[in-house]
């Protein structure tokens, strides 16, 4: 096999397949991605009416939408953290003490009381355990994905790129019909005592399964050769900002508008809906769980087209394309039941296609004593910057200036992808040079 990523085939002393490494990746990808799901959906229908009874139930999304930005800016201290604990003691430990933080403060969100019984105290508990949850999803790196592409061959790595991302939709996909079911078949007065609770505890659960399996996985001594072979060891994040910054810096806006539309077509349109339509909830949820199917379908084609024209030429296309989405998305979300319909499809395609080749683009390009590393901290910064704050931008930017100023958000979302890979491309070819 070719060399890649500076690591030719002397590296390949442990023979693991693809395949194998791709189920890892999955299970864990999926786990974490309903995670965050349900914990989405209920920043929408829950939280605001939970914590917030005493303002306005715009004000209160908004409220609740600055909680949910805490994950995402807690996760790079996370990583921080967990990288050291994985250089004194290993993956394993790492991966235990995160996925077992990350249940935790999953769990105890379900056991949240409202405002009602303890006051300003409930609003605090909500922010520490959103913010434990962020600590925690930078632990969970796991190097699985980078692995899986590096040991894939040459001629299919578009494909075994897209693997990680398909956690994406299959997540969403179960939240949605989770929270569909039990808004749907439960009174108001149930659901909000206790029927918004379940999904959580759910989560807890896939939690547990998910870390028995990359456990399993990263454990072994097969694994951890590998890793070492192919140079996934963490280094520090301070000496890794300082080697590859400009890399991390554009991996981390490359892929700004797969991520900025990640958030317009789940968590935004949710609550847009929700707030400003007569739409019931259940059915938009139910759309957006069919529109989900669509997005695992579009991931899959991502895979095959990547390997065709290439992964940079398919993210410049497809932020291309959402540029051009931002121009009548607005129009198609205010249009009713149908244009609802549209908008979600439409969107969760063009998510798919560029979402699924956004994580694997700019990370490959880093050298091999700060690929590991680098990888973690691009992933939280482009998270941080490209969806973090995208739903409370969103939401009030529309709320204020109509939703044509969520399509400009998009718009900006795109371009600065467009700058990005341009950059990440003049970053690659500056260093081939240097060699």
């Amino acid at each position: 096999m070719a060399a890649h990523g500076g690591v030719g085939p002397e590296a390949r002393h442990s023979e693991v397949a693809p395949g194998e490494i791709a189920v890892g990746v999955f299970i864990g990808r999926t786990s974490e991605y309903f995670d965050f799901f349900v914990y989405a959906i209920a920043s929408v229908i829950v939280f605001p009416k939970l914590l917030f009874p005493h303002v306005d139930a715009l004000t209160g999304t908004l409220y609740s939408f600055a909680i949910f930005s805490l994950a995402f800016i807690a996760r790079p201290f996370g990583t921080a953290i967990f990288m050291a604990v994985d250089r004194a003691y290993g993956k394993g430990v790492k991966m235990t003490i995160s996925l077992f933080l990350l249940g935790t403060a999953t769990v105890a969100i379900a056991f949240l009381p409202g405002y009602e019984s303890i006051g300003a105290v409930a609003i605090w508990l909500l922010a520490i355990a959103r913010i434990s949850q962020g600590i925690a999803l930078g632990g969970t790196w796991d190097g699985l994905a980078s692995l899986l592409i590096l040991n894939a061959p040459e001629k299919n790595q578009g494909w075994y790129a897209m693997i990680p991302q398909l956690g994406a939709p299959a997540g969403l996909i179960v939240a949605s019909a989770l929270f569909a079911f039990f808004v749907g078949n439960l009174s108001s007065q149930d659901f909000f005592d206790w029927g918004w609770r379940y999904p959580f505890f759910v989560a807890f659960a896939i939690n547990v399964v998910a870390l028995f399996a990359r456990l399993r996985i990263v454990s072994t001594s097969e694994y951890s050769e590998l890793f070492e072979n192919r140079e996934l060891q963490p280094a520090r994040v301070r000496d890794t900002l300082r080697a590859e910054g400009g890399h991390v810096l554009a991996g981390a806006f490359a892929p700004l508008a797969s991520f900025a539309l990640f958030h317009m077509v789940t968590v935004f349109p949710l609550s847009w809906v929700y707030l400003f339509t007569s739409e019931a909830i259940a059915r938009f949820l139910i759309i957006q769980t069919i529109a989900g199917f669509f997005g695992l379908a579009a991931i899959f084609a991502s895979g095959m087209i990547a390997d065709r024209i290439g992964r940079r030429s398919l993210l410049m296309g497809t932020a291309l394309a959402i540029a051009a989405f931002s121009g009548f998305a607005p129009q198609l979300l205010d249009a009713g039941p149908v244009g609802e319909s549209a908008f979600m499809i439409l969107g969760f395609v063009l998510l798919g296609l560029s979402f699924g080749q956004s994580s694997g683009v700019v990370a490959h390009g880093f050298s091999k004593a700060y690929r590991y590393t680098g990888s973690a901290i691009t992933t939280d910064l482009a998270w941080l910057f490209g969806a973090g704050f995208a739903p409370l931008v969103a939401l009030m930017l529309s709320s204020n200036f109509g939703l044509m100023s969520a399509g400009a958000y998009l718009l900006s979302g795109a371009v600065c992808t467009v700058i990005a890979l341009w950059l990440s491309e003049r970053i690659g070819a500056n260093k081939a040079d240097a060699k």
